[in-house]
């Protein structure tokens, strides 16, 4: 081909035309297809327990089981709270109660240790008193009290009291007190 000389062409007009249709067919092919993928990209995002319902014909069912057992798990755990608390109020109950029982027998203790202090010096003071009488005289009244008790006293007389005592007193009466005396610590252990 030859040029033909005089006649300008006009520059870049096929190439423009065809760089054009180009240039639309691609703008067309992205509208119509980026559209649907935008679409699906702006979609709400649907939680996971919803599609699984949607999608599976148990999982109402299945959803329906668990949201019941978390409530009795709720449930469950605020009874064991509750339970906690009541615990922690018995334990505290407690260990006031245990106070004031230790407390109690304290007070017990000194009590019985006062009232037999008190029972030891009337005994020691009606010894004294026994002992001081004429063992005539204190026989005639060891004759009327029960052996036992008698026995008591005589054994509390230091001897030469006793003997005065024991010699004023009945054979009967004298042996009966002897023979308690002498078993008194029979019973006891020997080693």
């Amino acid at each position: 081909m030859t040029r033909r000389p005089g006649k300008k062409r006009p520059k870049g007009g096929v190439l423009a035309v065809i760089s054009l249709l180009m240039i639309g067919s691609a703008a067309i092919r992205v509208g119509l297809e980026a559209g649907p993928a935008l679409a699906k990209s702006a979609e709400p995002t649907v939680p996971l327990a919803m599609k699984a319902q949607a999608e599976l014909p148990g999982a109402q069912v299945l959803l329906t089981e668990l949201r019941r057992r978390e409530e009795a798990l709720k449930r469950r755990e605020a009874a064991a709270l509750d339970r906690e608390k009541a615990l922690e109020i018995a334990d505290k109950a407690i260990e006031t109660r245990l106070v004031a029982l230790v407390e109690a027998e304290e007070a017990l203790r000194a009590t019985l240790a006062l009232a037999e202090k008190a029972a030891e010096t009337d005994l020691t003071r009606l010894t004294d008193v026994y002992q001081s009488m004429k063992p005539k005289d204190a026989a005639a009244l060891f004759e009327t009290m029960d052996p036992t008790f008698a026995a008591g006293f005589l054994s509390r007389m230091p001897p030469d009291a006793a003997a005065g005592v024991l010699a004023g007193l009945s054979p009967e009466g004298a042996y009966t007190i002897s023979v308690i005396m002498a078993g008194r610590n029979a019973s006891a252990p020997q080693e």
